[in-house]
């Protein structure tokens, strides 16, 4: 997050995407970040609206612009759901799936 934030231009925002551990904390220049406009601004799983955003959602994958699938690092059981967890611990995966027997 601080790269980030260095990375950003005047006049620009940092946004945070996924959740930093607890205790985590951003100092930040006051000086700077007020004297160049910048903002930081969070996001919480996309400040998604589930029920404005999945239609589209749907509709873009269904039409081809949202590559859902190359976004997807593998598919789990149910029961494999504590490894799962520690792929992503590991930075093995990026986004895994549940499939659910029916």
């Amino acid at each position: 997050m601080e790269l980030a934030y260095k990375i950003t231009r005047r006049g620009g925002t940092t946004v945070t995407a996924g959740l930093p551990p607890p205790g985590a904390n951003l100092p930040l220049p006051l000086v700077q970040h007020v004297a160049e406009e910048r903002t930081v601004k969070g996001s919480y799983i996309g400040t998604c609206v589930p029920v404005r955003d999945m239609p589209r959602y749907i509709a873009l994958y269904r039409a081809g612009r949202l590559p859902v699938d190359r976004l997807m690092s593998g598919k789990l059981q149910l029961e494999e759901i504590n490894e799962g967890f520690d792929r992503l611990h590991e930075g093995r995966a990026v986004r895994q799936v549940i499939e659910f027997a029916q």
